[in-house]
C-alpha cells in the first residue's frame, strides 16, 4: 500500500492536507515548516514548486511563488530540499506544480527524480486528463500518484474521466476561480461533492477557499480530506516564530475529529 493510500485507509479519519510554496519566505523556513506541519497532525503535505505563471493560484500564492523565484528556487532545488525533508518526516509529500516545469525537466526524468527523493504524488492543475496519458505512464512506472482536479463546473463526462484516471485521491476545487482564503464556502458544495461521490469510491479532498476550522468541519462531513493553502502561506508570512501557524493547524485537526 502506498503512503497516500495508507492515509485514506484509516477508519473515520479525515485527512488534513496543507499547501506551502517551497522556498517561501526562504529555504530555512521550508525546512522548519514541513516537520512542524507533520507533527501538528497533518496527513499529507503539498509542496508547491514556484512557477512564473501560476494560473490556478490567487494573489497570496502568486506572491509566494514570485518571492521564491526571486530567491532562486528551482525544481532542482526543490528535489534537494525534499531529499533532506524525507529524513525528517514520514507522511506523504506531494508536488503541486504546473506542466511546463515538468515538461522542461523531462517527464521520465522528473518522475524518476520524484521517486528517488521520496515524493509520493503530483498535482498539476493545468494538465487535463485528456492530455495526461504520457505522464500517467511515467508516474505509473515510478509508483507515483497523479492527482487530477474537478470543479463545480465539471461536466458529467469530465467527472467520469477524472474519477477513472486520478490516483491517490481526487482534488475537488470548492469553487470556480483561483485559490485564496475566503469568508465562506459555496452553498452548493455538498451537492457538488455528492455528484462526484456517485461516480467513485476514491478519496475526495476539497480545497480552494478553506481558511477556518468551521469550514474544515463542514467539509469533513462530506469529504475524505481538507486542503488548506493560502491561509497557511499568510500565517507563515505574518509570524516568523510559526506559533500562530502551529495553533491554526492544531485547530483544524481538532475540527476534523
Amino acid at each position: 500500500m502506498s503512503r497516500i493510500a495508507s492515509v485514506f485507509a484509516r477508519v473515520n479519519h479525515t485527512a488534513l492536507i496543507p499547501y506551502i510554496t517551497v522556498g517561501y519566505p526562504n529555504v530555512e523556513t521550508t525546512l522548519k515548516v514541513v516537520p512542524l506541519l507533520a507533527s501538528s497532525g497533518c496527513d499529507i503535505i503539498e509542496l508547491g514548486i514556484p512557477f512564473s505563471d501560476p494560473l490556478a493560484d490567487g494573489a497570496t500564492i502568486q506572491r509566494a511563488s514570485y518571492e521564491a523565484l526571486r530567491q532562486g528556487v528551482t525544481p532542482k532545488l526543490c528535489f534537494e530540499l525534499v531529499q533532506e525533508l524525507r529524513q525528517r518526516v514520514e507522511i506523504p509529500l506531494v508536488f503541486m506544480t504546473y506542466y511546463n516545469p515538468v515538461l522542461k525537466f523531462g517527464l521520465e526524468q522528473f518522475c524518476s527524480k520524484c521517486a528517488e527523493v521520496g515524493i509520493d504524488g503530483l498535482i498539476i492543475p493545468d494538465l487535463p486528463p485528456e492530455e495526461g496519458k504520457e505522464l500517467e505512464q511515467s508516474t505509473g512506472r515510478y509508483g507515483l500518484d497523479l492527482i487530477y482536479l474537478l470543479s463545480p463546473a465539471s461536466t458529467e463526462e469530465r467527472i467520469r474521466l477524472v474519477t477513472s484516471r486520478s490516483s491517490g485521491f481526487i482534488y475537488l476545487v470548492s469553487l470556480t476561480g483561483v485559490t485564496g482564503a475566503r469568508a465562506k464556502l459555496p452553498e452548493e458544495l455538498e451537492s457538488f461533492v455528492a455528484r462526484v461521490r456517485e461516480r467513485t469510491e476514491k478519496p475526495l479532498c476539497v480545497g480552494f477557499g478553506v481558511s477556518t476550522p468551521e469550514q474544515a468541519r463542514r467539509i469533513a462531513k462530506i469529504a475524505d480530506g481538507v486542503i488548506v493553502g493560502s491561509r497557511i502561506i499568510q500565517l507563515i508570512k505574518e509570524d516568523n516564530s510559526l506559533k500562530n501557524l502551529c495553533s491554526f493547524v492544531k485547530g483544524l485537526r481538532d475540527a476534523l475529529l
